[in-house]
């Protein structure tokens, strides 16, 4: 069984946080004048600053590396910043529905912007994305992820990789709309929000640009996963996941994996059938660990990847340095 615990905090526990301060303390750019912008993790939050700039203050309540974000309790510290916010990103897709339940339970719920950036990412099963409808659908869009596909555990969507940070193209999408959320806000600063995303664009442009290349050198070749973390990125680098479905839902669910999965991911290092594993750093367990010895012991090349930004990297040097990490493991 998963050592890692996926349950989250609901709405009505924070009844019960009113003078406790639980978990984690967000962190923060330093006060400025101006709108306030809250984050469930640092990647959004890192993507919020590069297009609000010095025009808003943005607090990420998840900014460990060391933490597992799928574990996280929500203390009466992060509520205290929601009930300050004017604009809220969620990762959404079931990844972070602390956040849900910190909208619900914040006095000012009507009148934030939450903008949910697996709605806005066009990744989505019969995604109908509509640029210029999410900001009165936000909410309706949240209720609508509740009530189809979710699971009592991990609460993801089914057949829907939720970690669409590791899309460049999701990112862009998310990015475009919140600097159009920005100027609605503060339309004097609407110029320098649309100036900043154009700049932040060109950065993931170049990342695109540079794992499309490097698919064209070493592209094809089969890798494992433990979980979906950075699938988005090594197929933009045109890797085949060879790992089976059954193993990497299971592992991602925090259940028992099936024996016959186990089995046949195992024999995927044994075999040499693959030639890296990509393995998510911030979870421990003890079928991870089989996986990762195995791969280890076959001389398999181990990449690993995070769900938080790591301290001192904004969001372009952090993805430049997996793409990094990816050809130096398949070039050695």
């Amino acid at each position: 069984m998963q050592t890692r615990n996926r349950t989250l905090t609901a709405a009505a526990a924070f009844t019960a946080l009113g003078l406790s301060i639980a978990g984690c303390t967000p962190t923060s750019t330093p006060e400025a004048e101006g709108l306030s912008i809250v984050a469930s993790t640092n990647v959004w939050g890192d993507v919020a600053r590069s297009i609000a700039g010095d025009n808003a203050t943005v607090t990420s309540y998840i900014s460990n590396s060391a933490q597992d974000p799928h574990s996280y309790e929500a203390s009466a510290r992060d509520q205290l910043a929601m009930s300050r916010a004017d604009i809220v990103i969620e990762n959404g897709g079931g990844y972070d529905p602390f956040i849900d339940a910190l909208v619900e339970a914040s006095a000012n719920s009507a009148d934030l912007v939450v903008l949910n950036a697996s709605e806005h990412s066009g990744l989505m099963p019969e995604d109908d994305h509509a640029e210029d409808d999410h900001a009165e659908d936000d909410h309706a869009e949240d209720d609508h992820a509740e009530d189809e596909g979710e699971h009592a555990g991990h609460d993801h969507i089914e057949g829907f990789n939720e970690h669409v940070w590791y899309s460049f193209t999701a990112v862009d999408a998310v990015a475009h709309e919140l600097a159009h959320e920005l100027g609605d806000l503060d339309p004097d600063n609407a110029a320098a929000y649309e100036s900043n995303y154009e700049a932040f664009s060109a950065e993931l442009s170049a990342l695109s640009a540079r794992a499309t290349t490097i698919g064209t050198e070493i592209g094809g070749q089969s890798v494992a996963i433990t979980e979906p973390v950075p699938l988005y990125l090594l197929e933009a680098m045109s890797l085949v996941n060879a790992t089976p479905a059954a193993f990497s839902e299971a592992f991602e669910e925090g259940i028992d994996i099936p024996p016959t999965a186990m089995r046949d991911t195992l024999a995927l290092f044994t075999n040499r059938e693959v030639v890296l594993l990509a393995y998510n750093d911030q979870t421990t367990s003890s079928q991870g660990e089989l996986v990762l010895d195995a791969a280890m012991t076959a001389g398999i090349s181990v990449v690993p990847f995070t769900e938080t930004l790591p301290d001192g990297q904004d969001y372009s040097t952090w993805m430049s340095a997996n793409l990094d990490a990816v050809v130096a493991a398949l070039t050695q």
